[in-house]
């Protein structure tokens, strides 16, 4: 297989890297100067993506774009029309991540109920809505431009401190430019998503459900960072599968949509509330997936390209990925090397268990080692799996104490939310089968 990967900073490094060793063919092209060493000496690159164009149509059927972001769905297209095998959400995608509103739209189409959200481009339009109409509300930007770091979720009924951000962003807003942002009512519940790979007609199953931790600290405390860690399994997502992604299939099919696609959600005791989609790979999440996955990544990209294969292979139980950063993360620098040349040492060598649950992403390889590469700190996943979350916790966190960064720093409690209250809550209403009972580990 020729596999053709095309994003800003290589964040599918580690699929190219386990296609790579699986014996396919990989060349990759990032956008972001900044990600120029990234994984250097280990994927092969590309300073041209179009350069590869002629490179991947002469593998036929063997051959696939993948693409990283969801903000080039028009040439997403494009290339589809002209007979390339894409895998990306098209525009489609772009319009339900990167607009809000309209991504609400669609869920209230196929009949899913949303939390009241009103769209803005003035500031002072927003905080006089909040004052007319206190409440707790979450501040949302629109556009691919706006990383989920800028997220703001509000802490108090009166809406005191959401008035206090905005008028914040008003006063740093740039002459000219015009924000354009949501406010979604807050809602209270087990935050939890559902994914699934899409082949352009049909989902591909199993479906899969995650926890992601998002803030910076333990505790949940901190700024939002996108994702620190995250719970992922392949078991018990029947019901919410089919009652929110799966009710979108004939739109995604319409759209000619082939990648992954997720929807984060809010479940309590009213029922469903979904909140916003990705349409494309989640970065950690997709790596977090690849532990459980039994069959490799060629096998899964050939069914969102339309093979006969619509299901896959997947473990039973758990896993916990955690990431770990060093400074300046999370918020990359202007200035490279300040992330970058710190030594990574894995305690015991790339065994069979850490090539497998070690998932690089900004690293590479230098004078036989690893070190840091990069701007922002993100140096790699580690992932642990287990018939229940404390196993797969266990498993992870052992492996993460192998690896030795300067100034490494990540979370020590990814799971514990679940284990303290979301899984026995879901469980209790119908989201998630009832635990038979602690089972072995497995690696």
């Amino acid at each position: 297989m020729r596999v053709l990967g095309i994003g800003d900073s290589l964040d599918l490094g580690d699929m190219y890297l386990r296609l790579a060793a699986a014996g396919h063919s990989v060349r990759a092209f990032a956008a972001d100067l900044a990600a120029r060493r990234v994984l250097r000496g280990m994927v092969e690159r590309v300073d041209d993506w179009r350069d590869a164009l002629p490179w991947i149509r002469g593998a036929g059927k063997d051959g696939v774009i993948v693409f990283e972001t969801a903000k080039n769905g028009a040439l997403q297209d494009e290339l589809r029309e002209a007979g390339y095998p894409v895998i990306g959400g098209g525009l489609l995608g772009d319009r339900l991540e990167g607009e809000r509103a309209f991504g609400q739209e669609a869920l209230r189409g196929v009949g899913l109920r949303t939390a009241p959200t009103r769209a803005f481009r003035d500031f002072a339009e927003a905080i006089a809505f909040v004052r007319e109409h206190p409440g707790r509300y979450v501040y949302k930007p629109n556009g691919h431009q706006s990383p989920s770091s800028h997220t703001y979720v509000g802490a108090l009924d009166d809406g005191v401190d959401l008035v206090a951000m905005l008028n914040s962003h008003r006063r740093a807003l740039a002459l000219g430019d015009t924000p354009d942002f949501v406010l979604m009512e807050h809602v209270s519940g087990v935050e939890v998503g559902v994914g699934a790979y899409f082949n352009g007609a049909e989902f591909i199953r199993p479906a899969c459900l995650d926890w992601e931790h998002k803030r910076f600290f333990n505790g949940d405390l901190g700024e939002l960072t996108g994702e620190m860690g995250t719970v992922v399994t392949y078991r018990g997502s029947d019901r919410l599968f089919e009652e929110t992604l799966l009710q979108l299939a004939p739109l995604l099919a319409r759209g000619g949509y082939q990648g992954y696609v997720n929807l984060n959600t809010v479940v309590n005791d009213d029922g469903i509330w979904p909140l916003e989609f990705t349409c494309r790979f989640g970065y950690p999440g997709y790596a977090i997936l690849d532990a459980l996955q039994t069959d490799g990544w060629e096998r899964i990209l050939r069914a969102m390209l339309g093979s006969a294969d619509t299901t896959f292979a997947t473990g039973d139980g758990y896993a916990v990925g955690v990431v770990l950063t060093t400074p300046p993360f999370p918020r990359a620098s202007t200035d490279p090397s300040e992330a970058a040349d710190l030594p990574v040492t894995i305690v015991g060598g790339l065994d069979a268990t850490a090539e497998r649950h070690l998932h690089f992403a900004e690293i590479e390889r230098s004078q036989g080692g690893f070190v840091t590469s990069g701007a922002s700190g993100y140096v790699l996943v580690a992932t642990g799996t287990g018939a229940d979350v404390p196993a797969a916790q266990t498993n992870a966190y052992r492996l993460l104490a192998r690896v030795v960064v300067p100034s490494a720093r990540y979370r020590t409690d990814i799971g514990d939310r679940f284990e303290a209250g979301d899984r026995q809550r879901l469980e209790r209403l119908g989201y998630l089968p009832p635990r038979k009972g602690r089972g072995s580990s497995s690696r």
